[in-house]
């Protein structure tokens, strides 16, 4: 039986092996972030990131139309420079809870990822698409640049790729999506929900110590420098040790080559 808990813009949920869901839901028809919206998505992000039974959390919008289709304009329209930049903060703390889980996220993406969309899944660790899916950041064209997290894509995609979304607000399909690295798998939409739960079922096998010291350390390692990246990961293997895992991994791995 899974654990549900609702908001009106999110809904959480958790099942007994540890998949967690979190879907935007009554933010319009394309998943548009507003401030509400904002607020509820955080919140359910950040009630899970506490539990310690989460293996992995799958990150999606209601409907197959979009992932999240961009920030509200409507409420952007009205807003001055003290609540532009109010608006964009919470945006940006909304990408730091997902790139700050303590457990992967995986954004399910059908349809449109436009601007904080496209932001808010690049703070993700994994990202699968349908094969009708589209991808921009098209703020240009509204009088703004992207901001925040749209410093991630540089180190996704490379930053000519990243000029050519910002400065033209063009989008691109799945398939260049898939070949830039800015998606890890695209599958046609009606296999969309069996390739998330795929995904998802890999963490519910492996060590969750592992899977969580694995993400700080791809957090950790965008910072420093290699050389000091590779000296403090030494510390880290051999801490691995002290919880057991490796011990029961490795044991049942060489177990199933000797039968």
């Amino acid at each position: 039986m899974a654990e549900i808990t609702s908001t009106q813009h999110a809904v959480a949920e958790l099942t007994a092996d540890g998949i967690a869901t979190v879907t935007i839901r009554n933010a319009k028809v394309l998943n548009i972030v507003g401030t509400p919206v904002i607020e509820d998505v955080t919140a359910a992000i950040n009630g899970l990131a506490d539990r310690t039974e989460v293996r992995v959390l799958v990150l999606r919008g209601t409907g197959e139309q979009a992932f999240i289709g961009g920030a509200d304009i409507n409420e952007m329209s009205t807003l001055d420079r003290a609540g532009a930049e109010k608006f964009i903060d919470g945006l940006s703390g909304l990408c730091e809870s997902v790139r700050r889980f303590p457990a992967p996220v995986i954004a399910r993406m059908p349809g449109w990822c436009l601007g904080g969309g496209l932001e808010v899944a690049a703070a993700c660790d994994l990202r699968i698409s349908s094969s009708d899916a589209r991808f921009g950041m098209p703020e240009v064209a509204v009088g703004i640049p992207s901001v925040i997290h749209a410093a991630l894509l540089p180190r996704l995609i490379g930053t000519g790729r990243t000029a050519w979304l910002t400065l033209t607000g063009d989008h691109i399909d799945a398939a260049t999506a898939l070949s830039w690295g800015l998606v890890h798998e695209v599958c046609e939409p009606d296999a969309l929900d069996a390739a998330v739960e795929r995904m998802a079922r890999k963490f519910v096998e492996f060590g969750p110590a592992a899977v969580r010291r694995q993400k700080e350390l791809l957090r950790s390692w965008e910072d420093l420098p290699i050389d000091q990246a590779v000296a403090n990961s030494v510390a880290e293997f051999g801490a691995a040790f002290d919880t057991g895992e490796p011990q029961r991994y490795m044991s049942e791995f060489l177990n199933r080559k000797r039968s």
